[in-house]
């Protein structure tokens, strides 16, 4: 039997139309490291695994670790693929074609997956607000087999009997389970989206705080556990037990011990002082551990002179310091008082910064006498500390925010804005982007663009809202509101109309992208079909036209741009070629044509702008063998480095 040779028209590689490969990552990781353990075939060897990491290995039964009902299957969600997609809602939109905010209207898990490719280390910093598995919340489903086609049928975007998602009650003999098999693959795949400086921040109560923090440390690391801040969210205290209940959580993690936190802007009171250096606090050198002291720190422990005569209008005195035989002679300076203490500066640092003159270390009288000596801290900024408790953070500030855009009683329990500006305060530098995949009202986009407003930069927001919809007897319903990503949608509309009328100069992003999750435009075959002869005729009629009827060309576009792994903002420039419409990505550095029928002169032209790659429709070709053959040679002529067909 002759073997059949493979063509240069075969050799062309195809986009593959899935999400990202987490399984297929992993083994990848793994194999960078171990090598070895390794077999011919790319599987593992468990046992050269073992022999590698020695002792390291946890052989007993026994072992600390958290399991639940459905935790297995809970990889099985990660690992599968998403063959969905993010088709464009211009009509949605503001600004569309400038803008690099994204609003993204779909089931979060699956959103989370399509970004996999394009967002992978990318975002700076994550802020959720999830069910808190109250009883009342809405729960996602936790069937790993569910997942775009349930979302389809749960808007109503296919015809089926439906299937709802509902609330979680303390009844359900899997109440917590349920709502641990929603978070752990969503907060799985959110890490892979974290820069290696990048930080989650995650609100909940304490109906599942602590098996929040335990899923956290098995995702992210105990040792990458930063704080967990307690937050003021009501003065008068809830029903709860036989004590009201007056907060809840906001915890915090880094996805590497390289993480960055940004320090708080000091209230304008808070720096009391001014002189001809400018404005400043006292801070005292005085050391107040109660640890330290004259026997365990002698090289702290020394007199510092305080010159009286010296005080001005804010009674404040310079202060001077004895030269000890270890530094030098012993010299008692005239007409001072000397103050003893164990100080946070050893003499030397003391003495340079008495050389500096009076700009930076000070004295001042107590009522009793005695002097303390302070340090000059023109410092404006200060670290978060773990207790938010004033007024702007409490939850019905939240409410009455979206009453003054004119939203009341759209949204339960809106966080207030205050409280996620200061996470994004923390949280983002100038030019960073912050992910909200349980976005809700969308009061992270707001807190993002007033942050803009209020300290400059061009901080960028990603938000994920599932359409879930509203009752038709509901007030939302009745205005006009069929989803709660309807609302989402709005308010950042109305927020960005405010600052604009109260800001005219205003220049930062006021727009958003808006995406909805939706089939592929593409027909991806379905590997669980029924292998009967039947089955797979029907499947392979199916598969002659490869590009769905319903499918737009800006659609199509956009998948491939995201499964390609651009970013859903990366500039696009419409170019023409042989009279033809090539879309240039990212200043040319992918080309992608959509044409149907394709030319040897539209290919050479295409070639000819030196991109690093190309994508072109496989049906373009129109089965001509050929042509496909021709278009291998004329890019590895140009050094087109990556030419794929779709």
């Amino acid at each position: 039997m002759t073997k059949k040779k493979t063509t240069m028209a075969e050799q062309i590689e195809k986009l593959p139309l899935t999400s990202f490969d987490i399984k297929e990552e992993q083994i990848q990781k793994l194999k960078e490291l171990f090598p070895e353990a390794f077999t011919e075939g790319n599987k593992i060897d468990w046992e050269k695994l073992k022999l590698t990491l020695g002792e390291n290995v946890e052989v007993g039964k026994e072992r600390f670790g958290m399991n639940w009902a459905g935790k297995a299957d809970c990889f099985k969600t990660i690992q599968q693929p998403s063959i969905a997609t993010l088709v464009p809602d211009r009509e949605g939109s503001v600004d569309f074609d400038n803008t690099e905010n994204l609003f993204i209207e779909g089931d979060n898990l699956e959103v989370l997956k399509l970004l996999q490719k394009s967002y992978l280390g990318k975002i700076k910093m994550i802020y959720i607000d999830p069910p808190y598995n109250t009883g009342n919340d809405f729960i996602y489903p936790d069937n790993y087999a569910e997942n775009l086609s349930t979302y389809l049928e749960y808007t109503g975007q296919v015809d089926s009997e439906g299937k709802k998602f509902s609330t979680n009650t303390e009844t359900d003999g899997r109440f917590h389970s349920k709502w641990m098999n929603m978070m752990y693959p969503r907060l799985f795949l959110a890490k892979n989206l974290l820069r290696e400086d990048g930080v989650i921040f995650i609100s909940i109560d304490d109906a599942e705080v602590d098996n929040l923090r335990k899923i956290c440390n098995e995702i992210f690391g105990e040792e990458n556990f930063v704080s967990q801040i307690i937050i003021q969210s009501n003065k008068r205290g809830q029903t709860y037990k036989e004590i009201a209940k007056t907060h809840e959580y906001l915890l915090l993690y880094a996805k590497s011990d390289e993480f960055e936190i940004f320090e708080l802007d000091k209230e304008e009171d808070s720096l009391p002082f001014e002189d001809k250096d400018g404005k400043y606090d006292l801070w005292e050198l005085r050391n107040r551990n109660p640890k330290f002291g004259r026997f365990n720190r002698p090289n702290l422990y020394f007199p510092i002179y305080v010159s009286p005569n010296t005080l001005d209008d804010d009674g404040l005195a310079k202060v001077s310091l004895i030269k000890s035989k270890e530094y030098s002679v012993e010299v008692t300076p005239k007409n001072s008082e000397g103050v003893d203490g164990c100080w946070r500066w050893e003499p030397k640092t003391v003495n340079e910064a008495i050389g500096k003159g009076y700009s930076v270390l000070v004295a001042k009288q107590r009522r009793d006498g005695e002097w303390n000596i302070y340090q000059k801290s023109r410092k404006n900024t200060t670290k978060a500390k773990t207790l938010w408790n004033d007024s702007g953070v409490i939850s019905e500030q939240g409410t009455i925010e979206l009453g003054k855009l004119g939203l009341k009683n759209m949204f339960d329990h809106p966080k207030p804005v205050e409280l996620i500006k200061r996470v994004v305060k923390i949280g983002l530098g100038e030019e960073d982007v912050v992910l909200d995949f349980f976005a809700g009202s969308c009061t992270t986009s707001q807190a993002v663009l007033e942050a803009n407003k209020e300290l400059g930069g061009h901080r960028k927001y990603i938000c994920v809202q599932l359409p879930e919809p509203n009752h038709e007897d509901s007030i939302q319903f009745k205005a006009g509101f069929k989803t709660i990503s309807d609302i989402s949608k709005e308010r950042i509309r109305r927020v960005a109309k405010k600052i604009k009328e109260e800001n005219p100069l205003f220049e930062s992003d006021l727009g958003f992208k808006s995406f909805k999750l939706k089939p592929s435009n593409f027909k991806i075959w379905d590997t669980a079909i029924e292998r009967n002869q039947e089955s797979l005729q029907s499947a392979l009629d199916f598969h002659i036209d490869h590009i769905s009827p319903k499918s737009i060309e800006e659609g199509i576009l956009f998948e491939i741009l995201l499964k390609a792994g651009f970013e859903l903002t990366t500039p696009i420039q419409e170019l023409k070629i042989e009279n033809k419409s090539v879309f240039s990505i990212a200043d040319g550095e992918l080309l992608i044509c959509l044409e149907k029928k394709l030319t040897h002169e539209l290919i050479k032209g295409i070639a000819e702008k030196n991109p690093s790659r190309v994508i072109l429709l496989d049906e373009g070709f129109q089965n001509n063998d050929q042509l496909k053959t021709n278009a291998v040679q004329i890019m590895k002529s140009k050094n087109v480095l990556n030419f794929r067909t779709v």
